[in-house]
């Protein structure tokens, strides 16, 4: 089945809006968002493109199907939002870029302000190598050795350090006279980025920015006199937020770590805590909050669905590795769901734990947003690994149905039983098994003991009229200039392994015997064997064996000859009989192997 095929059978739900092969978009989801960025009703797509990875960083901004606004970034971006920032008319969002230690602000597509994260705290003993450096009281060799032990010891140092550690003893006297003279500083980078509504619930209230940075803090930033608001320590690195509430009145922020842990940020009475911890057994690769729910998707192709408190509600196995996720909330169609973006070139849609749509892509799919675009609402728009832009939009016949379109147990499975009350006959019979518990449990256990021994008595009437010969192991062993066949057979006294060999037309059976009993002997014992006349000839076809000794291997040998040439093969019985009694004491099947030379003549 073709690509076509495929997306006319699974994404009936979605019109193809635009296509664009060559975008040589490389972004992610958290670096794409939808706005309506000049308040005309047409919202806009905007991308932080991260251009090869290391040059050719912009902001771009999509009208419709054209790219309206084009702008240079000077770092790798790691997250793009847009929120308002004042309460002017009209009614215009700013688009917040974060790259590097920065944010970029932009109000109206032009450059507006850029905001420096605070610095960090340098460790003392490295200012005052720099501070002496600076006067040319140490030398460039012990200066890196004892960058080079405060590293070892765990203390966090600055870029500049670092790259002094990089470099070869001939180059440190230059680095350290070019770099002396500028200020010591110790900045972080941002992971991720959010809003929080400040005072009002609207959805053109004035906004703070969520910041997750690489030192294990997040920042609240007031979004009119850009300070810092609130700052919150956290035990890892975040990489994925989201974020519900009012700053002044309580607020929640949802992030997942680098450590493998969800953390929840409440605001208290006077300060923010972290709460409700959730421990993944994988590294998250997208985060979701809906409604209640938190939704993770993890490296091991785990969805993940937790209640905000932390309790664990169900998780999916995914198909394929997961690459993103995006929330999808179509008020319109009163659907709510998530998006995963799968390696195998597949969108899945998941209401709570059910399949409800597929979606398939021409390549795999990195980055997703579905909101507003254009005069459209619901607008799913797809970035793709080789730079592709697709744009869907959700059909306004689309149905997404509560059934479950993967194999599985049904629906109704997971809908809790209407358990009836308790009667009056349930709880008298609950009081008596508690008065009575000692006196029941020692009944059952006598019953017990007398069906084992029942059992038991029955299994050596059985074995003593040798009514249950049965094959316990069958074993083929194959070896270059042999083929053998393993029988392996228990019987009281007895033990017994057959095996053939050679590679036709003569093959050698051996019957091993040996006398397991510690005092009593085997006698009177004879070895015959059940075969076709047609196929194999028999040198020997009864054998009688001598008395066995316990303890003591016995082994006796037959030669057969197959008569056919036409390199088919049967099987061959082998009886081990008692002297006056009809049934055998043991019976072997064993499947001769075909023969592979000329049949003799």
């Amino acid at each position: 089945m073709d690509s076509k095929e495929k997306l006319s059978d699974t994404s009936d739900k979605w019109l193809d809006a635009y296509n664009d092969r060559v975008a040589s978009l490389y972004t992610f989801t958290q670096c794409m968002t939808l706005s309506d960025i000049k308040a005309d009703g047409d919202w806009k797509l905007i991308i932080a493109d991260l251009g090869t990875g290391s040059y050719d960083m912009k902001l771009k901004v999509y009208k419709n199907t054209n790219l309206m606004s084009e702008h240079t970034i000077m770092d790798l971006p790691t997250g793009v939002v847009t929120f308002y920032l004042d309460t002017l008319e009209p009614r215009t969002p700013a688009i917040a870029v974060a790259s590097g230690p920065y944010i970029y602000i932009y109000k109206n597509l032009r450059p507006y302000f850029k905001f420096t994260l605070p610095p960090l705290e340098i460790h003392p003993v490295e200012q005052d190598l720099w501070d002496q450096a600076r006067q040319d009281h140490v030398s460039p060799i012990i200066m890196k050795e004892t960058l080079e032990s405060l590293r070892q010891e765990g203390a966090t140092l600055t870029t500049r350090s670092l790259r002094l550690l990089q470099l070869d003893p001939s180059d440190l006297d230059t680095f350290i006279q070019v770099q002396k003279s500028a200020p010591l500083k110790r900045q972080t980078v941002i992971t991720c980025l959010g809003t929080l509504k400040k005072n009002l619930a609207d959805d053109d209230a004035i906004s703070c920015l969520v910041i997750g940075t690489e030192s294990k803090a997040i920042y609240v930033l007031d979004p009119e006199a850009f300070t810092v608001l609130a700052t919150m320590e956290l035990p890892s690195v975040p990489v994925f937020l989201s974020v519900n509430g009012l700053y002044d009145v309580e607020y929640r922020i949802v992030t997942s770590c680098r450590n493998g842990c969800v953390y929840t940020i409440k605001r208290g009475s006077n300060e923010a805590v972290v709460k409700h911890t959730i421990e993944l057994k994988s590294q998250p690769v997208g985060m979701e909050r809906i409604g209640k729910n938190i939704y993770v998707g993890t490296m091991d192709q785990m969805l993940h669905c937790f209640t905000a408190k932390g309790k664990k509600l169900w998780s999916i196995k995914m198909p394929a590795t997961i690459m993103t996720l995006e929330a999808i909330d179509f008020k319109p169609k009163g659907f709510s769901g998530v998006a995963v973006a799968l390696g195998n070139s597949q969108v899945q849609i998941y209401k709570e734990k059910y399949l409800t749509d597929v979606i398939h892509t021409e390549d795999v799919v990195t980055g997703l947003r579905f909101g507003h675009f254009a005069r459209e609402d619901g607008t799913l728009v797809m970035t793709t690994r080789s730079g592709s832009l697709f744009v869907k939009i959700l059909k306004r016949t689309a149905k997404f149905e509560e059934r479950d379109l993967s194999a599985g147990p049904p629906a109704a499975q997971n809908v809790k039983l209407n358990v009836p009350k308790k009667t009056k006959l349930f709880v008298d019979q609950t009081l008596r098994e508690r008065e009575n518990a000692v006196a029941m449990h020692r009944t059952f256990q006598r019953d017990l003991y007398l069906l084992r021994l029942n059992v038991a008595r029955e299994y050596v009437k059985a074995l003593e009229n040798s009514m249950n010969p049965h094959l316990i192991r069958s074993h083929r062993a194959s070896q270059a200039y042999s083929s053998g066949w393993l029988l392996e057979q228990l019987k009281p006294n007895l033990k017994t392994l057959f095996v053939v060999q050679g590679v036709g037309p003569t093959f050698r059976l051996t019957v091993n015997l040996q006398n397991t009993s510690l005092t009593q002997v085997s006698t009177s014992l004879l070895i015959t064997f059940e075969y076709d006349d047609k196929l194999y000839s028999f040198h020997k076809k009864l054998i009688q064996v001598p008395m066995l000794v316990p303890g003591l291997m016995y082994l006796y040998e037959s030669f057969i000859d197959c008569l056919s040439d036409k390199g088919v093969s049967d099987t061959v019985k082998v009886y081990v009989l008692k002297q006056g009694r009809s049934m055998p004491l043991i019976t072997g099947v064993i499947s001769m192997p075909v023969s592979e030379a000329v049949v003799l003549s």
